[in-house]
């Protein structure tokens, strides 16, 4: 059984961050085709689910690199890997030694909660009041984040060169992992996310390989956070604006994710 697993930001969606017209059309094909797939993002399920709700994911989806499933089939979230309020903490401070808001996403009754302290940039108030304030995110005040909270990330923008500095700090603590890359607010911008360091997709992937019975694994990505997939698939495939890391690691080179670089190899790899 082939089991397909899609990165969403950089490899299945497009510049604009949607699926195209092409990639919706191959989608239905391989769903007509019984050909397994789903999706191993580092987006919430919040932020993903809108955008892939209408394209017959009906396996298990992998969000928050790893840390949360969600199978739609019987409407569980399993969660793993969580951050304790030890490891909270530790990012909250370097946070503020930085000059950053926090932004620490949780997960309660299924609700996802945002908690921050206040903004200190134009690029932070710009991310609640364009983005969170549009979704069905709940917003509070970091300073009502309860102990024991089951905290999924910890996700930040700012200057590239600030986000850097703290990228390099946190991956040198034994229990955390940060992924970094740039912000579609401007090209002197980046995000990050920070989980606890046993939080991988690629320990998801393994989980719902055994779960579904799957013996070949498809794995699409192009960023750093695909990594654990990557080296643990059968195959695994990076867009042409891929980093260099991943392009190493890959079967292939596939074209660009604006260009429906997965959705023409799709179609050639299974003749649809």
């Amino acid at each position: 059984m082939d089991l397909i697993f899609f990165d969403l930001d950089g490899t299945l969606l497009n510049k604009d961050s949607v699926i195209s017209a092409y990639t919706k059309e191959t989608l239905k094909l391989l769903h007509q085709r019984n050909i397994a797939y789903t999706v191993a993002t580092g987006r919430t399920m919040l932020s993903a689910h809108k955008l892939i709700a209408e394209h017959n994911f009906a396996l298990p989806h992998i969000y928050n690199n790893g840390v949360a499933v969600w199978d739609p089939t019987v409407k569980a979230l399993t969660l793993e890997s969580l951050l304790n309020d030890n490891e909270v903490n530790i990012v909250i401070d370097c946070a503020n030694e930085y000059g950053i808001t926090p932004f620490v996403n949780t997960v309660s009754d299924h609700a996802h909660c945002i908690f921050h302290g206040p903004t200190q940039h134009q690029v932070e108030r710009d991310l609640i009041d364009k983005y969170f304030s549009k979704t069905d995110a709940l917003l509070f005040p970091l300073t009502s984040l309860a102990s024991g909270a089951k905290i999924t990330n910890i996700s930040m923008i700012g200057e590239a060169k600030t986000i850097r500095e703290m990228w390099r700090y946190l991956n040198s603590l034994d229990s955390l992992v940060a992924y970094s890359g740039p912000a579609v607010e401007g090209q002197n911008f980046s995000w990050m996310d920070v989980h606890h360091r046993l939080a991988s997709k690629g320990n998801a992937v393994q989980n719902l390989k055994r779960k579904l019975g799957a013996t070949n694994i498809i794995c699409f990505g192009d960023s750093d956070n695909d990594a654990s997939m990557f080296e643990l698939a059968d195959e695994c495939y990076a867009p042409d604006n891929a980093k260099p890391a991943i392009k190493t690691l890959a079967s292939d080179v596939i074209e660009h994710h604006d260009k429906d670089g997965v959705a023409r190899f799709l179609r050639e790899r299974f003749s649809l």
